[in-house]
């Protein structure tokens, strides 16, 4: 019953921000790295940002000074601010967590979750 929801995507001009939003809700559950992915149009989907459980970031080289990763463990929930857009970001993204998720009795293995995606249109 984890579920991750995203929300804050949108089409925005070139040099414009925006701020995605990913929470995790249902059951109990123990959250390890998170990170965001995105698709565009005839490309394989591609690792945008990740950040560990303790907060140490990651990014892919084409977003590096212009992205940011965070995330607030005690409210299960994952950010990605976007400054400086590009028409190259235009994407689908994703969020992903690896979770491990406790069934009543104890934690059951690791696997990742995935959100539903929200569109990024960036306009030139």
């Amino acid at each position: 019953q984890v579920q991750l929801v995203e929300s804050g995507g949108g089409l925005v001009q070139a040099g414009g921000s925006l701020r995605l939003t990913c929470v995790v809700t249902g059951g109990i559950f123990r959250i390890n790295d998170m990170g965001w992915y995105r698709q565009a149009p005839g490309k394989q989907r591609e690792l945008v940002a990740a950040v560990t459980s303790g907060g140490r970031p990651n990014y892919t080289d084409s977003v590096k000074g212009r992205f940011t990763i965070s995330r607030d463990n005690a409210k299960n929930t994952v950010y990605l601010q976007m400054n400086s857009l590009k028409f190259e970001d235009t994407a689908v993204y994703y969020c992903n967590a690896q979770i491990v998720r406790f069934n009543g009795d104890y934690y059951l293995p690791s696997r990742d979750y995935w959100g539903q995606g929200t569109q990024v249109t960036v306009s030139s």
